[in-house]
């Protein structure tokens, strides 16, 4: 990666409109300066790839490192957005972020983990269950992420697929990408009670609850998981607003854990589910939903003015979710909170 040239710091980074203010050290990304603050601000990918964290520069100079043009176009730099994963501040610096919140930073901690069970669910789809330390506890917020630390430094990111209240264990949803050097292992030659070094938690992806509004809740692949974690807080916490859930798989066994979500809905009124199938085969005998699963959103939900969607997947299907919601369906783009998978080898996968 190229380096950005460190500017004399620290500089002060106020985030308006909560007024939250932290601070940056020479050279340091001004998302890597919030997460070690204490600061609760939106992200995904932290490199530079999925644009979860972008936001409007009010004030000062910013400098990025290297970033993907759909994450931060030319366009949109030049109209004062920034990526706060890769921009360095060269002076103090006043964001627009909505999306800040006291409650969402729980300290970012290293610790070892012990597999604790292996369950094959589908073809490509195994559930890690992981037992961490019994004297540290992980405190994370349904819907975040831990990344595993493999022993030449590489890291691979997994969604918590319980929520907190369901551990103290942690359960992953692991998709096997064929050559990927992590989930080849997690496929062929894992064993229960190998040890894993885990870091977290991550991510801004974790249910509001300042917020009655009716939900969406839109999940492809394994990006399911931590659509199961908000789903099990909710029902945890009786938290009763209405939401459907819409998961896409290419054939119906991707939808891993179908038995589980209809359990859920005998137990949870306020909750719909519409199963999404696109490359069903004849022998499937799939006699749902066909198509691609964030246009079934669309469909049954012309106006989302009034609604917040959760999605999770892969980029392809959140990338269109959140431009199309906005620009056909009047759903308000703060309103859109996404977790997506950068890469197959970055998130869920590799």
């Amino acid at each position: 990666m190229t380096a950005v040239p460190a500017a004399p710091g620290p500089f002060q980074i106020t985030v308006q409109p909560s007024g939250r203010a932290f601070t940056t050290e020479a050279g340091e990304a001004i998302l890597a300066a919030a997460i070690r603050q204490g600061v609760g601000m939106p992200y995904g990918c932290k490199d530079g790839a999925c644009g979860s964290c972008k936001c409007k520069k009010l004030e000062g100079t910013v400098v990025h490192g290297p970033h993907q043009s759909k994450a931060l176009s030319a366009d949109e730099e030049a109209k004062g957005l920034i990526l706060t994963c890769c921009g360095v501040p060269q002076s103090d610096v006043v964001l627009e972020s909505r999306q800040v919140t006291d409650e969402s930073a729980f300290p970012v901690r290293k610790m070892p983990s012990r597999v604790s069970a292996l369950e094959k669910v589908s073809h490509d789809v195994m559930i890690v269950r992981l037992q961490l330390p019994a004297n540290d506890t992980l405190r994370y917020h349904a819907g975040q992420y831990v990344e595993f630390i493999l022993r030449d430094g590489a890291r691979r990111s997994y969604s918590m697929a319980n929520a907190p209240h369901n551990g103290p264990g942690v359960e992953l949803h692991i998709r096997h990408m064929p050559g990927g050097k992590f989930t080849d292992h997690v496929f062929t030659a894992m064993k229960e009670k190998e040890i894993l070094r885990v870091e977290g938690p991550f991510g801004s992806f974790f249910l509001r609850e300042d917020s009655d509004k009716p939900m969406v809740l839109l999940a492809s692949g394994t990006g399911f998981a931590p659509i199961k974690a908000l789903i099990e807080h909710m029902q945890s916490k009786g938290i009763q607003r209405t939401a459907t859930l819409y998961w896409g798989g290419r054939r119906p066994e991707d939808l891993y854990m179908d038995a589980w979500v209809r359990e859920r809905l005998a137990e949870m009124p306020n909750l719909r589910y519409v199963p999404v199938i696109s490359n069903s085969l004849p022998e499937d005998n799939w006699t749902g939903r066909r198509g691609f699963v964030h246009k079934a959103v669309m469909e049954d939900f012309a106006d989302l003015s009034g609604h917040q969607v959760y999605a999770c997947g892969a980029p392809i299907v959140v990338d269109s979710a959140r431009a199309e919601y906005s620009a056909q369906c009047a759903l308000p783009p703060e309103e859109f909170y996404a977790d997506s998978f950068t890469s197959e080898a970055d998130k869920h996968g590799g």
